[in-house]
């Protein structure tokens, strides 16, 4: 898939009273995602149920955050982290994210993620952060051209 650099220029702002919640099968396909979820990715729910997790996954957010959050999981402990999420529109929001597993009689069935917003300095923060990461590990990195 191909994108215009200025599709990734609109940003959507999670609200300060709404929390974005889904579940995720343990291969991380989504199995339940709340209105806010649907409304601040601009999918329809339809679009949502049954999809991979990274189907919002922005191209600018560096793999080693999300074998990070794979490995922190796998070893029964909560990750918590900000990430930039690609909308439908190819816009993005920026959420402090905190994911967890659901255990049934000990038993990991499935994954949960609560979502809530941050600033625009910790965006600002993160964005460097990652774009320095993405460099440092040889991913590609956004470029914008200005006129």
């Amino acid at each position: 898939m191909q994108f215009n650099e200025s599709e990734f220029l609109v940003e959507s702002i999670v609200p300060d009273d709404e929390l974005i919640i889904s579940r995720t099968d343990l291969k991380g396909n989504i199995t339940y995602a709340n209105e806010t979820f649907a409304d601040i990715s601009g999918y329809e729910m339809s679009e949502l149920i049954g999809k991979p997790h990274n189907t919002v996954r922005h191209p600018d957010m560096p793999s080693s955050i999300f074998k990070t959050l794979w490995e922190t999981l796998q070893n029964g402990k909560q990750w918590t982290g900000i990430v930039k999420n690609l909308r439908k529109d190819k816009g993005f929001y920026w959420v402090k994210a905190i994911v967890s597993g659901v255990y049934k009689n000990g038993e990991l069935v499935e994954y949960k993620s609560l979502r809530t917003p941050i600033t625009y300095e910790e965006k600002l923060e993160a964005q460097k952060n990652y774009d320095k990461m993405r460099l440092e590990n040889n991913e590609k990195i956004r470029t914008i051209f200005y006129k």
